[in-house]
């Protein structure tokens, strides 16, 4: 199994998850043409937002839920053995304060990352590195799958 589809699986599993809390996926270009021919309980997929150096760039989903209060990016990280993408970390840190909503969660897994990795990035979410004092507050959470697993059972009860 290659990186590409062991990451894609991670994402099918988090959809997965979301779709049978009663959440209706739909494409971000298809949702933004007509909100209203959707609902208010939605997983949003591949939607922009503005990165760090001022590119368009994607994430996985927005979670919108007008029952829970909810507007939560969601991204989703695999690494299955060593390689690039725990390099990138503090690039998906930095990106998390861009986007436009105050809640963002990170699903990250796999035996691959490098030792620290992981905790660098939970450790710079927890200690709120790197954030002005005058930025906007931002929620992001740092969940492995069976976390996120937990977090959407207990919230989508």
């Amino acid at each position: 199994m290659t990186t590409t589809s062991s990451g894609s699986t991670l994402e099918q599993t988090v959809r997965g998850t979301l779709e049978s809390k009663g959440f209706t996926v739909v494409a971000y270009r298809d949702w933004a043409k007509n909100s209203k021919k959707y609902g208010s309980e939605l997983l949003l997929m591949h939607v922009p937002y503005r990165t760090i150096y001022e590119h368009g760039g994607y994430t996985e989903y927005l979670l919108k839920s007008k029952k829970y209060k909810l507007s939560v990016r969601i991204e989703c990280k695999w690494q299955q053995r060593s390689g690039s993408v725990d390099e990138k970390l503090a690039y998906l840190y930095l990106n998390a304060l861009q986007v436009p909503e105050d809640d963002m969660i990170i699903v990250i897994d796999g035996p691959g990352f490098k030792k620290g990795a992981i905790q660098w990035l939970r450790n710079a979410v927890a200690t709120r590195k790197y954030i002005e004092q005058d930025s906007p507050e931002k929620r992001i959470l740092v969940f492995n799958l069976a976390e996120f697993l937990t977090w959407a059972n207990k919230i989508f009860r």
